[in-house]
């Protein structure tokens, strides 16, 4: 059932102190990596969005024991993990779902079907079928998306250069590799993809090493026994990006998030904020997990100005792209978003589609190939004149960018199919109400 959310207008300044949802990435990493273990392990602050629950569901299909504690922690036991599933794994709208599976079901000795959603149906997997097959893994598509048929493959360690930086791809093989004992797998990549599967696997002992050669971004995995421990999933920066973007585009908010994720692979929108002069800081950095947290205050920056974005630090604020592109709106000047050509396969073309919306608002944004070129602050002053209505596409981030738009807005906005922000952010409404109390 379609959900609709409306938008008030513009909005009271957000003003407190929140919790930051916990990461997605690290949630799905948690339990699947979790699983390589064949132990027990708790899960502190784990994501409970449709996405994850999703990569749950997939593995309790294949032998293991879920409880949950309280709403966001997890008992994880694989001590009988895997068995051949009896139906269909069903992943929704997961892409991450989908292609670290692959990766995990390759190595195993039985047959297993991997299907999605509508939207994740027509998402790309050739770029994880075509390597995971150099591996020696049998797996059969439609035509390069889902639904995937893997089959009992025997696995061989390979070197493989992926023409772009893709965590979800060196996951994949990873993941592969480490149930294989023979030979090493080596993952080289033209950027530094984020990490957290590298990072996670570490914490659980893994046999892995990261280097850089000839320009390239190299990881290499060997044949592991994991050991079980408990973990605690940091806060998503993915998800505190709406919340930083909207307290520095809303006259007088002044917020601060607690426990951000700030692995380096994943921290590009805070250096282009800053870069853009928003007015933003971090404070009280620590260590969990092996992952870098820390706190975030924001608030309103009247005085950004635009930049141009691209190179290395796309991998690094992919997801982001779409609220950057409506930061940019509210800048001085011109901003300019390139080498972002992967965006047109997510769960919607994130080009055409942010494009498309926020010119409803009023933005004067042009869409390339690769990204974008914006215009900033010609709205007025800085206000969209709203009274528009708004589709998501199947995409929780084009969701949640439409709400931020709404919230600076002149008039009220209706986001069609709001209910795609479970996906990542079951919270995110409530969390937006409290701010602006």
């Amino acid at each position: 059932m379609c959900k609709e959310v409306v938008t008030q207008g513009f909005s009271a300044p957000l003003k407190g102190e929140i919790l930051t949802p916990p990461d997605k990435s690290m949630s799905h990493r948690s339990l699947i990596i979790g699983s390589l273990t064949q132990g027990k392990i708790k899960i502190s602050n784990f994501l409970t969005g449709a996405d994850c629950l999703a990569t749950l569901e997939i593995l309790k299909e294949l032998g293991c024991e879920t409880e949950f504690l309280d709403k966001n922690t997890v008992v994880l036991n694989a001590q009988n993990a895997y068995s051949a599933p009896k139906k269909e794994l069903y992943c929704g709208n997961s892409g991450t779902t989908m292609r670290l599976m692959t990766g995990l079901l390759c190595a195993q000795n039985f047959k297993s079907t991997l299907s999605g959603d509508i939207s994740l149906s027509k998402r790309p997997m050739k770029r994880i079928i075509e390597p995971l097959s150099l591996m020696g893994a049998s797996i059969k598509s439609n035509e390069g998306k889902a639904p995937l048929i893997i089959e009992q493959g025997k696995l061989n360690g390979i070197e493989y250069k992926s023409p772009i930086a893709s965590a979800q791809v060196k996951s994949a093989l990873l993941l592969a590799g480490l149930q294989t004992s023979n030979g090493a797998t080596t993952v080289l990549e033209p950027h530094l993809s984020r990490n957290h599967t590298e990072k996670m696997l570490k914490f659980f002992g893994a046999d892995i090493q990261t280097f850089t050669k000839n320009g390239l971004f190299g990881v290499t995995a060997r044949h592991s026994s994991l050991v079980p421990k408990d973990l605690n999933v940091v806060g998503d920066i993915s998800s505190a990006a709406f919340i930083m973007v909207a307290a520095a585009i809303i006259k007088g908010s002044d917020v601060i998030l607690k426990n951000v994720g700030l692995n380096p692979t994943r921290t590009g929108l805070i250096d282009v904020m800053k870069h853009m002069k928003a007015n933003i800081e971090v404070l009280n950095c620590d260590l969990v997990s092996n992952e870098e947290i820390g706190d975030i205050r924001i608030k309103y920056s009247p005085d950004m100005e635009g930049c141009e974005i691209g190179g290395e630090i796309i991998p690094r604020l992919i997801d982001e792209i779409p609220i950057i592109a409506l930061l940019a709106t509210q800048a001085k000047g011109t901003t300019i978003i390139k080498d972002a050509g992967d965006l047109k396969n997510k769960e919607s073309d994130r080009i055409a589609c942010v494009e498309r919306e926020l010119r409803k608002f009023g933005a004067q944004i042009e869409g390339t190939d690769d990204g974008f070129i914006i215009e900033g602050k010609n709205c007025g002053n800085g206000l969209f004149k709203g009274d528009t209505e708004i589709e998501s596409y199947h995409d929780h981030r084009i969701a949640m960018t439409g709400y931020i738009a709404g919230l600076i807005s002149k008039k009220p906005c209706r986001i069609n199919g709001f209910e795609w922000v479970e996906t990542s952010f079951p919270d995110f409404l409530n969390i937006f109400e409290n701010l602006k109390k």
